[in-house]
Order: structure tokens, then sequence, then C-alpha cells
């Protein structure tokens, strides 16, 4: 049996076919774009000028401390030699060792920084992603209307607005100049949850929720008025059926389909956008760590750092993808 014969037969396996086929497929297209990024990062970080061994010695440094360093961060060998052995290390969970820290690991560095982020994502996502679905369900709703009209007006200046000036605006209002009500400065104390501090997480909070609701309350906006023009909505009102009903239980199920992939998309945004709003409140996470590392160039802590909001993209459109697929019988359907 030749090849090409062998990888039809397994291309055609039951476990390509269906949900679950495509969950594989969604996988390891995942994986593959996360082998590309790597790439991609790992070549531009090599690009950067500058002597990673002097930077950490200092201008003093020895000629014979320089090498001995080099070694030790296998930066004398060819540049595919150190890209595999830092991909192997990545596959076995070990990050490397940070250059400005000494030599710190890089998990143990950044570890409670992504337990930070990962709160203040999650807190903003509880947040946007229901608030984002009814303001569309209303608007479409009442379209036409004044709360539409103003709602719409009200999206499209947050919208307009960069993630940067909504967080100082907020720190202006709520933290310093107008009221004093929230600390205007987001510190947590080393080795403490940020669920002890819940009052400084609340403005970096509003700002990433201001930041991504409009882009969600837009399109779930745009879908619910083509999916209330449907057939099926008409046939419901025809029954005698409570508007409300018809709205909550037929319209927004499925519109909420094609926002699906907008809140995934906005959700993986808040892994890139949260870097610039936690420098704004100085708070403790991936995105003052971020700053910090590539100002000092520490290498390893930027290249983790990178892959790790690279994972979250990919995670985030995988999962989006397969929530699509659930709650759309018609594509459920397609794929059996």
């Amino acid at each position: 049996m030749t090849a090409t014969a062998v990888s039809s037969r397994v291309l055609a396996a039951p476990v390509f076919h269906g949900i679950w086929g495509f969950v594989l497929r969604r996988m390891l297209l995942g994986l593959l774009t996360l082998l590309l990024v790597s790439v991609v990062v790992f070549a531009a970080t090599q690009a950067l000028p500058g002597d990673p061994a002097r930077a950490i010695l200092g201008r003093n440094a020895t000629p014979d401390a320089l090498k001995a360093l080099r070694t030790q961060l296998h930066l004398g060998q060819p540049v595919t030699r150190q890209y595999f052995h830092w991909l192997g290390g990545f596959t076995r969970g070990d990050l490397g060792h940070s250059l400005a820290a000494r030599g710190e690991p890089v998990t143990t560095l950044i570890g409670t920084r992504v337990v930070n982020s990962a709160f203040l994502m999650l807190f903003a996502a509880l947040v946007s992603i229901p608030l984002s679905i009814i303001l569309g369900a209303v608007s479409a709703r009442r379209r036409d209307g004044p709360f539409d009209h103003a709602t719409s007006v009200l999206m499209l200046a947050l919208a307009a607005l960069p993630e940067f000036v909504v967080a100082i605006a907020l720190v202006v209002l709520f933290g310093t100049t107008v009221f004093h009500w929230l600390p205007a400065v987001s510190l947590i104390p080393p080795g403490e949850s940020p669920l002890s501090h819940l009052s400084v997480l609340v403005l970096p909070t509003t700002a990433l929720v201001l930041a991504v609701t409009p882009y969600i309350a837009r399109i779930m906006r745009a879908s619910m008025v083509e999916v209330l023009e449907s057939d099926f909505v008409e046939m419901a009102r025809l029954k005698g059926m409570p508007e409300q009903k018809v709205v909550w239980r037929h319209a927004v199920p499925n519109a909420i389909a094609p926002a699906i992939q907008v809140i995934a998309l906005n959700l993986a945004y808040l892994a890139g956008g949260i870097v610039v709003v936690e420098f704004v409140f100085g708070y403790p996470g991936i995105g003052a760590g971020f700053v910090d590392a590539v100002a000092n160039r520490d290498l390893p802590v930027v290249q983790a750092l990178a892959i790790l909001i690279a994972a979250v993209y990919v995670v985030l459109n995988v999962c989006a993808d397969v929530a699509t697929i659930l709650v759309s019988p018609r594509l459920r359907t397609s794929l059996k």
C-alpha cells in the first residue's frame, strides 16, 4: 500500500469526522500556529541589538567572565541549535532563567504576575460578556428608539478611545482629581492574592470592560436585528408567545453564535491590551513584567510572555470555534 493511500485512509478515519474530528483538527492547527509564533518570537528577540552577556555583567566585565556567561547561555551556538534548545525547554516546562534577575527561573519570576493578570482578565470577562449581550439584545429589540441611539453613540465613542486614554480618565475621575473613591495605583503586596485587595481591581477591570464591551455589543445588536426578522421568530409571535419569551428564549440563543467569535477575539485582545492597562495602574501583572523585561533586555522573560499571550489567543479561538458549533444546530448537522 502506497504512502498516499495510507494517508487517505487515516484522514478518512472516523476520528477525523464529526464534532470531535473538528475539535482535533482545530487543536492541531493551533499547535502549528504556536510553533510558527515561536519561530517569529525567537527570531525577533535574537535580532535585537546588543550583547546579553555584557548587559548582565556590565561594562567592567572581563573577557573571561563574558565568555563563560555566553557559554552558559548557549550564545556561541548556531541560531538553529539555540532555537531547538529553547523550544525543547518550553515543551518540558523549562522557560529558562531570567537575565536581569541574576539567573532566577522565569517560571518563578512570572508565576505570580500570570495569576494576577488571570484574575483581572476573569473579572473583566465576567462583567463585559453578560453586559454586552444584554446591551446588544435590548438595543435590537428597541431598534431606532432613544435607547438604541444613545447606546450606539456611547459604544462608538468608547470604541474610538484607546484603552490607555480610558484608564487615565478613570484615574483622574475616581482616583485623584475629581473623586477619591478608589486607589489610583493598583498595588498588591508580594505573596498576597488579588482577592484580598478587590478595591485595587475595580479601576483596571473597568478600563478593560469599557475597552471590549462596544465591539461585542455592536455585533450582538446586528445579529439580533437579523434574527428578530427571521421566519421562526415571526412564527413564535403568531402563536401568541409573549414578546419577552420570544426574545430571550428564541432570538438570543440564535443570535449569540456570531457574537461568540467576537467575544473570543476581544478576550484574546485582553491578553495583549492588558499590558497597557496594567502599566497605567502599576498593577503587578504580565503587563508590567513585559515592560520591565523589554527595558532590561531580559530575553527569556520576553520570549515566555510573548508565547504565553499567543497561547491565550490560540486557546480562546479554538474554544470559540467549538462553542459556535455547539450552539448552532445547522453547523452541527453539517459536520455529521
